[in-house]
């Protein structure tokens, strides 16, 4: 269940494509998978701006072969990130995101190119590891091979239900500002500052405040909290007064969420 905490109105928080953006910028685990081979895992998948992604495959495996073989007709392939909690929760997912679409091999000629686009965005070491010499699959010492994925769909599921995304919509999205903070933030608040999160949780309604309250999601747009209780785990977002969109920002709205205003920088007003 998921929900307002505090008005018990819609929320306001990160759009479907927003999200989906953000898991892709975190960079989380992710396999692709086509028929008759076994699912594969991929250390980079990238959206590019022509809203298909580039995603790395091992040189030696089935995909880079199929996909050679194919050539301009492709093979029918999804891709699926998953979205895990930064902290060991009973459930640890958060969400799942299925891209469907046709897999392509990327040959020589321009690949160096696009590999230096991916880089300026996302400057994963893995893309040192991709073969740019041979057009064969396995070729070379590099262990992989970059393929592109042209999208016909995009679905997410969470502990909301499931919902498609069209690609346009994907490519106007933006990552969270906070999306790479996030895991490292989440983690240092449940083990250094747990008063935190047990003032969080004074907000919660009564009967959930009997469960474990863990910090579960991070965002500009407010604070998300999982709580552990004997009937089943609850979701719960605590929204900030507005959306943020620096560290300034954020440090102020969650302090006002505490009940803290005057560690904001706001002073009473003096008689």
């Amino acid at each position: 269940m998921i929900g307002d905490a505090t008005t018990g109105t819609a929320l306001v928080a990160p759009t479907t494509a927003e999200r989906i953006r953000s898991a892709c910028a975190r960079g989380g685990s992710a396999i692709l998978a086509a028929e008759g081979t076994d699912p594969s895992p991929t250390p980079v998948h990238h959206l590019l701006d022509d809203g298909s992604f580039a995603i790395m495959v091992p040189s030696g495996g089935p995909l880079a072969a199929l996909t050679v073989t194919a050539g301009a007709a492709g093979i029918q392939a999804v891709l699926e990130m998953t979205d895990y909690a930064p902290l060991p929760l009973r459930e640890p997912v958060r969400s799942l995101v299925w891209i469907s679409g046709r897999l392509f091999h990327v040959p020589p000629p321009g690949l160096a190119g696009l590999l230096d686009l991916i880089a300026e965005k996302n400057p994963n070491p893995a893309l040192l590891q991709v073969n740019t010499d041979s057009l064969e699959a396995g070729d070379g010492d590099t262990p992989y091979t970059l393929v592109r994925l042209e999208i016909d769909s995009v679905v997410v599921a969470d502990s909301t239900g499931a919902e498609s995304v069209g690609v346009g919509a994907l490519l106007d999205a933006q990552p969270d500002p906070f999306c790479a903070m996030e895991s490292g933030w989440l983690q240092h608040l449940e083990s250094a500052h747990r008063e935190v999160v047990d003032r969080l949780a004074n907000r919660l309604p009564i009967p959930l405040r009997r469960g474990h309250v863990r910090p579960l999601g991070l965002d500009r747009y407010g604070v998300q909290l999982r709580v552990e209780a004997e009937d089943g785990d609850h979701d719960v977002r605590l929204p900030f007064a507005k959306p943020v969109d620096d560290v300034t920002g954020l440090s102020q709205a969650i302090r006002i969420l505490m009940g803290c205003p005057f560690l904001n920088g706001l002073r009473a007003r003096r008689i």
